[in-house]
C-alpha cells in the first residue's frame, strides 16, 4: 500500500484523451481494436507520466483508465483491457510501476493478436467448402474465421448486410473482396429473403453475458430470430475479452444510445417536420419540441436460444455453458481497478 497521497491535480496524457475521443466517435471501432488501443493508451500514460510518487502514478493510471472506460459503455473489451493492464501494475517505486504497466500492456496486445488467429482457426472448422455466410456489421473476429477457411483451401462466399445507420457492412464487403471472397451486398431489410441462400449466419459480439446472451450491433437479434426460423445456424465469433464478468453478479449490460444525427441529419429532419407554419398543427408545449423523436440504439440483445455456438480462442461453446468459461477466467466476482480507492490502495 502506498503511504503517500497522490497529487490532487491528476494529469492525463493528451494522447489518452485523443484515444478516448477516437473511441467515442468510432474512429477506432471493433472490440479487439478498441481493446488494443486502450492498452496502448495506458502504456503511453505510464511512459509519459511525470508523477513523483507511486501513489500519484497509480492515480494517474486510474484517471486515464476512467477516461477511456467512459467512452463506450457496451463494448466490454474496453474495460477488460483496462482490468488486465491495471491488475499487472506492480512495484514499490515509480520506475517499477512504469515498467510493469508497459510490460503488461505489451503482453496483453501480443495475446490479443494471437487470440484472434486461434479463434479464426477454430471457427473455420465450422465452415465447409462452398459455404455461404451472411454477416451483420463489421467484426474482425468473424472475418478471421473466413480468412482461416480460405487458407484451408475452402471456397467461401458472403452475403453482407449494409448495417445502417453507419454502414459498417461496407467495411466488411471491402475487406472480403480484398480476400477474394465473392460478396452480395444487401440492405438490412432484405436479410429474410436471402437467408435461404445462406449456410451460416456469422457475426461478432461487443459483449457476452453470463447466461449466453449476445450483445451486438442493433439488428443482430432480428437476424438471429429469422435464421432460426429458416434453420440457418448462427455462429458468434468472439474473443474472451468480449465476456462481461459483471453479469455474473447480476449486472445488466448498458445499451449505448448514439447521436440521432447518425440516423437523421438536420437537413433531412427539416424536410420531415417542415418549418412550423402549418396552422392546423397543435402548438408545441416546448419551442424545441417539433414532435419528432429519433432513437438510435447501437446494440441489441440476442437470447442464447437463438445462437448455435460461440467461438472463442479457448474453443467453441454452446451459449448456455459460457458462464463456465467466464468463471474460469474471472472468478465469481470482480472489482474495478480504476476505482480502487480513488487515490489509495485497498
Amino acid at each position: 500500500m502506498d503511504s503517500d497521497q497522490p497529487d490532487t491535480d491528476v494529469t492525463v496524457a493528451p494522447a489518452v484523451a485523443e484515444t478516448a475521443d477516437d473511441i467515442a466517435e468510432m474512429r477506432i471501432r471493433g472490440a479487439a481494436t478498441i481493446a488494443d488501443a486502450a492498452a496502448e493508451a495506458l502504456a503511453v500514460q505510464a511512459e509519459r507520466s511525470e508523477a513523483e510518487t507511486p501513489a500519484a502514478f497509480r492515480e494517474q493510471l486510474r484517471a486515464a483508465a476512467r477516461t477511456l472506460y467512459e467512452t463506450r459503455p457496451t463494448a466490454v473489451s474496453l474495460p477488460n483491457a483496462l482490468r488486465y493492464v491495471l491488475r499487472g501494475m506492480e512495484g514499490e517505486t515509480v520506475s517499477e510501476l512504469r515498467g510493469s504497466t508497459t510490460s503488461r500492456a505489451a503482453e496483453f496486445r501480443d495475446d490479443l493478436e494471437q487470440a484472434q488467429a486461434t479463434l479464426g482457426e477454430i471457427g473455420a472448422n465450422r465452415l465447409r467448402d462452398g459455404d455461404v455466410v451472411m454477416t451483420h456489421c463489421h467484426s474482425t473476429d468473424a472475418l478471421s474465421c473466413i480468412e482461416a477457411a480460405l487458407e484451408d483451401g475452402k471456397h467461401i462466399e458472403a452475403i453482407v448486410k449494409e448495417t445502417r445507420p453507419r454502414k459498417q457492412g461496407h467495411i466488411t464487403a471491402r475487406q472480403l473482396r480484398e480476400l477474394g471472397v465473392p460478396v452480395t451486398l444487401i440492405v438490412d431489410n432484405a436479410a429474410r429473403r436471402y437467408l435461404d441462400d445462406a449456410d451460416h449466419v456469422l457475426v461478432g459480439a461487443d459483449s457476452i453475458a453470463a447466461d449466453g446472451s449476445v450483445i451486438n450491433k442493433i439488428g443482430t437479434s432480428g437476424l438471429a430470430v429469422n435464421a432460426r426460423e429458416r434453420g440457418v445456424p448462427v455462429m458468434v465469433a468472439a474473443q474472451t475479452i468480449k465476456l462481461h464478468p459483471d453479469t455474473m453478479t447480476g449486472h445488466t449490460v448498458a445499451i449505448e444510445m448514439r447521436d440521432e444525427h447518425e440516423v437523421l441529419p438536420e437537413d433531412e429532419r427539416a424536410e420531415i417536420v417542415g418549418d412550423g407554419t402549418d396552422s392546423s398543427a397543435e402548438p408545441a408545449a416546448d419551442d424545441d419540441d417539433d414532435g419528432l423523436t429519433v432513437e438510435n440504439p447501437a446494440f441489441d440483445v440476442t437470447p442464447p436460444r437463438h445462437v448455435d455456438a460461440i467461438v472463442t480462442e479457448r474453443g467453441q461453446f454452446p451459449p448456455e455453458s459460457i458462464v463456465t468459461l467466464m468463471r474460469e477466467l474471472f472468478g465469481e466476482t470482480t472489482d474495478e481497478p480504476w476505482e480502487r480507492g480513488r487515490g489509495r490502495d485497498r
